[in-house]
């Protein structure tokens, strides 16, 4: 066979492609455990961020462990589910609620006229993370989502233990517009977040992300008001109905009510 003849330089082709794909499939393979545990640290420098514990020197996993306890929750009543999650076959030191909402046996239907957020159905139990300090809860941090322009957003708030008060807000999974919708990662933006409350005294939620600036001489808006997202209505709006939607009635409700209870105080 002639060194420069077709037959040969496509067996030389097919033989590279071979040999290339083998060795991708081979990293992929190998690789994941640590992609996996940087998608993990990432997770947990979020859930730090949110609850205005992340600084630049922070080692993640240390200050976490110091601050954060985990539980896992179910949805519709607030209870803890820990037994419950690994009776049915899941992990909850690595669930992940966007893999669990998409599957029928860990999620649940969201009626039409109660899906603010835009979502169709949510995981049936979720991580929700205390924010401790001397074993006392001093506040909570919750992860949310929900449909913006172009993508589903993923994120954390992070509350006051009197469940009012914000105290950081951030999201780490979106595909909005650069410039526009995608300023949710801007961190002005998120500075507006921290002393907003949710709701008045009488307990009716306040909270909403208006189109255009908060007028800070007026006190109703500098107290419950966040600036919109400029040329990004929609992206604004979805944040605002996601917000109102977890931290509603038919969202984190029954966790409220049992946190106010002191039921998840003790280890």
């Amino acid at each position: 066979m002639k060194n420069d003849s077709i037959k040969r330089t496509v067996l030389v082709a097919l033989a590279l492609c071979v040999v290339c794909s083998i060795l991708v499939s081979t990293a992929v393979v190998v690789l994941r455990p640590q992609q996996d545990e940087n998608r993990r640290i990432e997770q947990l420098k979020n859930i730090l961020i949110a609850a205005g514990l992340y600084t630049q020197d922070s080692e993640v996993i240390g200050r976490y462990n110091e601050t954060i306890r985990r539980i896992m929750i179910k949805l519709s009543s607030g209870q803890k589910a820990e037994a419950e999650v690994v009776a049915a076959g899941l992990s909850p030191e690595r669930y992940d609620i966007k893999e669990a909402a998409q599957k029928t046996p860990s999620s649940e239907s969201i009626a039409a006229v109660d899906d603010l957020a835009g979502i169709k159905r949510r995981p049936k139990w979720v991580n929700v993370y205390l924010i401790t300090d001397a074993g006392q809860v001093r506040g909570v941090v919750l992860p949310v989502f929900g449909k913006g322009l172009w993508s589903t957003m993923y994120g954390f708030i992070a509350l006051d233990i009197d469940l009012k008060t914000v105290n950081g807000f951030t999201f780490y999974e979106h595909g909005e517009t650069p410039g526009l919708g995608g300023e949710v990662d801007n961190l002005r933006w998120k500075a507006l977040w921290p002393g907003k409350q949710l709701s008045d005294e009488g307990g009716v939620y306040r909270l909403k992300v208006i189109k255009g600036k908060v007028d800070a001489s007026k006190p109703e808006q500098k107290l419950y008001m966040v600036d919109g997202l400029s040329g990004a209505t929609l992206t604004t709006r979805g944040v605002d109905n996601l917000l109102r939607y977890w931290l509603g009635e038919k969202g984190y409700a029954p966790f409220f009510a049992r946190l106010r209870q002191g039921e998840f105080n003790e280890q």
